[in-house]
């Protein structure tokens, strides 16, 4: 299972793919489409034409794992259709994946103390 800590790095391919791509075929648009490398620990969300269907790869060191996960009556809320990629936080990505709206999802700024104690 994806456990997405603050050190993962997820990234999300605006444009929809076909999906019946597999590990490898993935893999090959995550370096020609998005240009990064499939194997350096991020996780990489790609989307159905349909948008009610994601795949998430990730290498984990030992291997590609492939995440693949459809929707039952509603679609995932996706950025406008347009070649490129965008990184999402962690608590966006765990929004996606619920099929939540993750836009509305807004990182709290951490304030640095004025004094200690």
């Amino acid at each position: 299972m994806i456990a997405p800590g603050a050190e993962l790095k997820i990234y999300i391919a605006t444009r929809p793919i076909d999906f019946r791509c597999g590990h490898d075929g993935l893999a090959a648009k995550v370096q020609e489409m998005l240009g990064l490398d499939p194997f350096n620990g991020s996780a990489f969300v790609f989307r159905s034409k349909r948008a009610d269907r994601i795949k998430i790869l990730v290498w984990d060191r030992t291997g590609l794992v492939l995440v693949h996960k459809r929707l039952e009556g509603c679609k995932f809320v996706w950025p406008a259709i347009a070649d490129g990629v965008m990184r999402l936080s962690p608590a966006m990505f765990a929004a996606l994946f619920e099929g939540l709206d993750w836009r509305l999802v807004r990182p709290e700024e951490a304030r640095r103390p004025q004094l200690a104690g």
